[in-house]
């Protein structure tokens, strides 16, 4: 707690997992994810890239829609004044990506407390999100695409497009007004247009200008031939890259004759957006406050100086145009320094920087799995035995099990790690809280289709434990019996069995009616069930296979002792019926076992002759039962004796 601070900070450790929004992006792409491990084997030729390509705009799309998301949900804030200033970032970190890192990542320790920490909230997630998507689409760019010399430019150009997008917002406002051209921002807005070579849309705006000033109309036109005939590759274009710099290298002295002739003199606005199209540093870095980003001022630099520019070079420009940007007057930030690796194509130095950027595992991981399908990580090894695909995977799986539902999602990640996955699994899986039923079932089901033998032993027995602490035996049963527990199967039917003594009747008959092998877990289980297949032979009247059973339990040793009296006195009904059940011998076994347990020393913890004769109601039981098996006894020798006579 901070000195004079009236608030509590709560640290919590990935916390990302409970944001509502970032679960879409942890749900969505784990189907990407899962996907993309299934069609490995499919992966082969041409189609290869095209489909890893296609996997990694899909994860692009949820990153979108998360961002999109959020932007809805700050309209529909029930806080105008929250709303507002959330619309504002996000058009600002959606667009620009600038002060990603330094102004949210590297500062959540900072001003948490304030009253609108629900929407610095959602700011700090923007920002990730939105440099998450920046980073993914260069990424995609040069190590997933592989764009050539050529459309390597194009692609590039598409970046800044789709994340340097101030450029709409000012176009609907200055469109919007009644006179464009007298918009006091609209040469902004045609410099932004020539800027992000938008070209087009940038003559359709001077011929506003030329419309609304005819003394500028012939300059205008002049400018808006300029840019129709700059040479540019095409995605459908045929030509090579030699016949494009030759032609761009005619078009560029074209533009220098026109500057040096002193076509656009009279309009300072046009000049510059000449000095522009020349690629000309000085005034490319006039629009620093347009360009907004070193990166896009790399781009624009390339369009007009170099087009035809090769990968191997990108990195040489990309330097050259972050030192002239800045010039100085700050140091690169966080996300600075990731770009600038991708542009130097060094792969383990953007997963480097991201890991300790990123308040999350999920954009390392999903990345380097992805680049790992590219085969471009095959050769980087941890010390400790796991690749860098693996261990990324790992922490990611692992933080998902810090949520009480995502952890499903963690299975997955798991299972695709072939080296440490599977003990990792064991370890996460046995600290899930099984805080309901419906959820062990959940974790149960997972276990089992993994043949995790030991975590569904302990799962079921921690499920019987609780069971027999709400004193509920069926399902207490049920679980030992799942978890092939002995012991606890023995302890729950002894609690099954206390509770026919003292109530006179079984709960959960159906479990115990159907428990078929399972009986075999334990004695007292087998016990439990044939003590109960008693009681139903003798409800069916089948007297004498009841009689049989009953003997068959005393005289097999599997009833325990303490029992004994309890089965002696069922068999007292038995023994009164008209009919003869029991014969002479089994009379005399049942006698024998009488005797036994009202003269020998009981077991510890049972009570001895002595205490049997004390109690009046026990006393009262062994003499009935001598005085019924007395009279079984004779009756049976009578009908036995009878028998051999005739």
């Amino acid at each position: 707690m901070v000195p004079g601070c009236p608030f509590i900070h709560i640290i919590r450790k990935n916390e990302d997992v409970y944001s509502q929004i970032l679960r879409k992006l942890f749900n969505e792409s784990h189907g990407i994810f899962v996907g993309l491990q299934r069609i490995e084997e499919e992966l082969t030729g041409k189609s290869r890239k095209t489909q890893l390509v296609r996997v990694s705009k899909n994860y692009r799309s949820v990153i979108r829609a998360c961002l999109e998301e959020m932007h809805q949900l700050a309209i529909a804030g029930k806080d105008p004044a929250i709303g507002r200033q959330f619309s504002i970032q996000v058009r600002e970190f959606c667009c620009t990506g600038t002060s990603f890192m330094s102004s949210c990542i590297l500062s959540t320790h900072r001003q948490w407390h304030c009253n609108h920490w629900c929407c610095r909230s959602l700011s700090f997630q923007v920002s990730s999100l939105s440099a998450m998507e920046l980073i993914w689409n260069l990424c995609e760019i040069l190590f997933i695409e592989v764009a050539p010399a050529g459309p390597l430019l194009l692609h590039l150009l598409d970046w800044v497009q789709l994340h340097v997008c101030e450029v709409d917002s000012l176009s609907a406002d200055v469109l919007g007004s009644e006179n464009p051209s007298k918009h006091e921002r609209f040469w902004n807005l045609v410099t932004v247009l020539v800027l992000q070579g938008r070209l087009d849309e940038a003559r359709q705006m001077l011929s506003k200008e030329a419309d609304s000033s005819p003394t500028s109309a012939g300059m205008c036109r002049i400018l808006g031939d300029l840019m129709r005939t700059m040479p540019v590759l095409s995605p459908g274009n045929t030509q090579t890259l030699t016949e494009l710099e030759l032609k761009w290298q005619h078009w560029h002295e074209e533009c220098e004759r026109h500057l040096q002739d002193g076509t656009f003199a009279s309009s300072p606005h046009l000049e510059s957006l000449c000095k522009v199209m020349l690629g000309e540093e000085a005034a490319l870095l006039e629009q620093k406050g347009l360009l907004s980003t070193w990166y896009h001022f790399l781009v624009t630099r390339l369009l007009y100086s170099h087009p035809t520019v090769k990968p191997t070079d990108l990195h040489f420009y990309a330097q050259s145009s972050l030192d002239l940007f800045l010039g100085g007057e700050s140091s690169p930030e966080p996300l600075d320094n990731i770009l600038m690796a991708a542009f130097e194509f060094d792969i383990h130095q953007v997963i480097k920087e991201c890991s300790i950027a990123l308040s999350n595992w999920w954009f390392v991981a999903h990345l380097t799995d992805l680049l790992d399908h590219c085969k471009l990580l095959q050769s980087h090894n941890l010390y400790f035995g796991s690749n860098m695909r693996e261990f990324l995977l790992l922490e990611y799986a692992s933080g998902l099990f810090a949520h009480h539902s995502l952890w499903q999602l963690g299975v997955d990640y798991f299972d695709y790690c072939p080296e440490l996955g599977r003990v990792s699994l064991e370890l996460h899986i046995e600290r899930i809280p099984l805080s309901t039923e419906q959820k062990a079932l959940k974790v149960l089901r997972v276990c089992e289709q993994r043949q995790m033998t030991e975590q569904v032993r302990s799962i079921c027995k921690i499920l019987a434990m609780k069971a027999v602490r709400n004193n509920r035996l069926g399902s207490a049963l049920s679980w030992s019996i799942r978890a092939k527990d002995a012991a606890f199967a023995t302890l729950v039917s002894d609690r099954f069995l206390r509770d026919y003594c003292e109530r006179g009747c079984f709960s959960d008959l159906d479990l115990i009616d159907n428990l078929g092998p399972a009986m075999m877990l334990s004695d007292r289980l087998t016990f439990l069930g044939k003590y109960r297949e008693f009681h139903r032979l003798y409800g069916e009247k089948r007297f004498v296979d009841a009689a049989s059973l009953l003997l068959s339990l005393m005289t097999s040793q599997i009833a325990p002792r303490s029992f004994w009296m309890t089965l002696l006195t069922d068999a007292l009904p038995l023994l009164e019926q008209k009919q003869v059940i029991f014969s002479a011998e089994q009379t005399y076994e049942l006698m024998r076992c009488l005797e036994d347990l009202t003269s020998e020393r009981p077991v510890r913890g049972e009570p001895d002759a002595q205490q049997l004769q004390d109690d009046d109601v026990e006393t009262t039981k062994v003499e009935m039962l001598r005085l019924a098996l007395a009279r079984n006894l004779a009756r049976s020798i009578i009908k036995e004796g009878s028998l051999e006579g005739s």
